[in-house]
């Protein structure tokens, strides 16, 4: 398995080894002593599946209270995933990294606690699985604007379809007084 950083500190991009063969392929997407080795240490306490059609814009989410973190896959199509620093006082604060997640690839993506996360499906249909180190807890729900001119995502797609959730996301700037502060 391959851990590569990213721009932000924390946030990992895993290329899990796949075995494949003329009968298809096989990949570990958890062994704990592998990924506890590369940082990941919370426990994962539920595993979330969805699926969406093509253009569809999930995020920027995050919980500010109860914060997850998240290890995401995509088990079919492909996806623009982003994580986004949220810590007031991080040196990265405002900044994203971005990877292209697919069934094929079998790339993986970390996204620690009090870090906002979306994506975008650029394919007709994805489906994405993800493994929570925390509950989900609907109160302390933040949305995001998906593109804050602060933040300045090139997303691959220029309408996207949005959950009126994700339609509502307040900027950075709104948010700030309610964000989590970056602790070294």
């Amino acid at each position: 398995m391959n851990v590569l950083p990213t721009d932000l500190p924390g946030v990992l991009l895993i290329e899990p080894k796949v075995w494949r063969d003329e009968r298809g392929f096989f990949v570990e997407t958890w062994q704990q002593e592998r990924y506890y080795a590369a940082g990941m240490t919370l426990p994962f306490v539920q595993d979330n599946h969805s699926k969406s059609a093509q253009g569809t814009l999930r995020g920027l989410h995050v919980q500010l209270e109860h914060s997850q973190g998240k290890l995401i896959r995509v088990i079919s199509g492909e996806i623009f995933d982003v994580a986004v620093d949220i810590r007031r006082g991080s040196p990265t604060f405002g900044r994203y990294a971005a990877a292209r997640l697919s069934a094929e690839n079998c790339h993986q993506l970390w996204v620690p606690p009090h870090f906002a996360h979306g994506f975008c499906v650029l394919t007709p249909s994805a489906e994405v699985e993800y493994k929570c180190t925390d509950h989900y807890h609907a109160a302390s729900e933040l949305s995001l604007l998906w593109n804050d001119p602060a933040i300045g995502i090139p997303w691959p797609i220029t309408e996207p379809l949005l959950s009126n959730k994700d339609r509502a996301g307040l900027t950075l700037a709104e948010a700030a007084e309610r964000l989590p502060r970056y602790h070294a």
